[in-house]
């Protein structure tokens, strides 16, 4: 393959049956757009020399899992042994964002400044807990938390790789 980008949607973490069907842990905010019946998906899988496309053949949902069946994959046998693999789609595919939402790849390494002007570090990561995300930034004072609110991030620039922060108290 090319030196294209792919980006995770869902991890197929076991079997569901015997006709072929898989559990997937969703990695998307968009599974109704990403795991619709006729998309297609590449699976990585250590056993694969290279991504393996996919066709979504019938899709349902089961308490957290999105359960899947592909076409050619009609039996557990055929799909069974790529358990563990990740299903991806490439940097094209990604949906179109509003404004004021980032993809995560976009926030790592971002520079993050106070909004007196001081420099706090760099985005590492993003931890998804629950009602917002918070933001991992490592710098000269170590690693510090801040929350995906709107009274802490003031400015995100993901083009310029710039993000402004209110300190709010007891944060730091």
């Amino acid at each position: 393959m090319s030196d294209k980008k792919y980006y995770r949607v869902g991890k197929l973490v076991n079997t569901q049956g015997l006709r072929g069907e898989v559990r997937v842990v969703s990695t998307t905010d968009f599974p109704d757009e990403r795991f619709q019946v006729g998309n297609e998906l590449l699976l990585f899988h250590p056993t694969l020399p290279q991504p393996q496309t996919l066709t979504i053949a019938s899709r349902r949902q089961h308490k957290e899992f999105e359960l899947l069946t592909f076409k050619g994959y009609e039996n557990i046998n055929d799909i069974e042994k790529y358990k563990g693999g990740e299903l991806k789609v490439s940097e094209d595919e990604l949906l179109e964002l509003e404004d004021d939402e980032f993809y995560i790849h976009q926030l790592i390494g971002c520079e993050v400044v106070t909004d007196e002007g001081e420099e706090l570090g760099r985005i590492t990561d993003v931890l998804q807990p629950g009602a917002n995300d918070v933001w991992v930034v490592k710098g000269k004072r170590g690693e510090i938390l801040l929350p995906f609110i709107e009274d802490c991030i003031k400015h995100v620039d993901v083009k310029n790789k710039r993000v402004v922060a209110h300190i709010m108290e007891g944060l730091l």
